[in-house]
Order: C-alpha cells, then structure tokens, then sequence
C-alpha cells in the first residue's frame, strides 16, 4: 500500500485569522507529508506494507522494534483527523446528538470548553487533546503525548486539537491556551463530531 497525504478538506486561507495560511503550509504540506513519507519507506519491505492505515497503527503500537512505523502511521492518521475536525466559522455551541452527550456527561458545553482546555493545555510536551467515547459508551476528554492516540487503548475518537508546538507556534507563539481557545470557539467542525459519533 502506498499512504498518501490526504487533501485538506478547504483551502489554505479558510481557517484564518485563527490558523494562517503559513501554518497549514508547513504543518500539511511539510509535517504531514514528512510523516507519510516515513511511513512509505519504513513499510517498503515490512508485514504491514499491504495493511490498512489503522490496521498497521493497531499491529505495531507497543511493540519493540515497531516504533518507528508506529509513531509515522499514528501521526499520518492523527493529522487527517485533526484537520477534518475544523471547519471555516466553526466552533461555538455543539449541534445534533453530540450536544445531548455532552450536557450528559461532561455538564454541558461550558462544563465541555472547561475540561477540553485545562486537558489540553496540560499536556507536557507535543501532544493532543481529545474528545472521545470510551468502551461504556462514556463521553471523555483525554490527552495523549507525542503520537498515542485513543484506538489503541478501547477509545473511539470524535474530536482532536494538535497541541505540537508546530501547530500553533506561527501564529500564537508560546501561548498554546490561545490556540485553544482559537479551536474551541471559531473551528470545531461539530458535523464532523456528529458524523464519527453516528458511525458507532
């Protein structure tokens, strides 16, 4: 199999002021793309270069001697993610069935914006911050470091925030709450969060 690097579902220009093109130059064009790269030339010749994207993050995560492949395929599929999760004019208040979930389990979308900052904010190093639904059916706000994601540990994810400093330090510099905030009120694309939470 050979992985590509998925298009950006909008245009360069479409997030800003709160994610300028420049950020998405390097951060798709560079950083995604070098991870696609690694992965295709660590896959070359190894079990997995015929497998699926998530079957290769399920096959090696946690395994001596897979790291490399790991983190790669991780981060190719944690990019794609995080980019279908934004939108032009998105954040604010979540719609649809995600809403219902939220004021549920996670005391409403203050209670939500609350937890998701804090999280995400708090994650030591490069990592992300996550909204998913746990084997109970549970919504959480979790946080992962470098490139560890929600499916292999029981987790489905719905949302993801990139708290790399690469992601955020073009336009925020140091002040990655910033960026948080910019995320939660002007990008979420809560039809994307409707839509893995509909896939079960």
């Amino acid at each position: 199999m050979i992985v590509t690097l998925p298009p950006l579902p909008y245009e360069l220009t479409a997030l800003e002021p709160y994610i300028s093109k420049q950020t998405l130059e390097f951060h798709h064009g560079k950083h995604h793309q070098t991870y696609v790269t690694n992965l295709n030339n660590l896959i070359q010749s190894a079990p997995q270069q015929y497998a699926s994207l998530e079957d290769i993050i399920r096959d090696t995560a946690g395994k001596a001697g897979q790291e490399g492949i790991f983190n790669n395929a991780a981060q190719v599929w944690n990019h794609t993610f995080f980019w279908n999760g934004m939108k032009a004019n998105g954040g604010g208040e979540p719609t649809g069935d995600i809403a219902a979930l939220i004021q549920r389990d996670l005391g409403g979308y203050e209670g939500f914006k609350d937890t998701f900052k804090k999280t995400a904010i708090s994650q030591f190093g490069s990592g992300w911050g996550w909204l998913v639904l746990d084997e109970n059916g549970t919504l959480k706000v979790t946080k992962t470091g470098n490139a560890d994601l929600p499916m292999i540990h029981g987790q489905k994810a719905l949302l993801a925030c990139d708290v790399w400093e690469h992601a955020y330090y073009l336009d925020y510099q140091n002040r990655r709450a910033d960026f948080v905030d910019a995320f939660l009120n002007h990008l979420i694309n809560w039809d994307f969060v409707n839509q893995n939470l509909a896939a079960g």
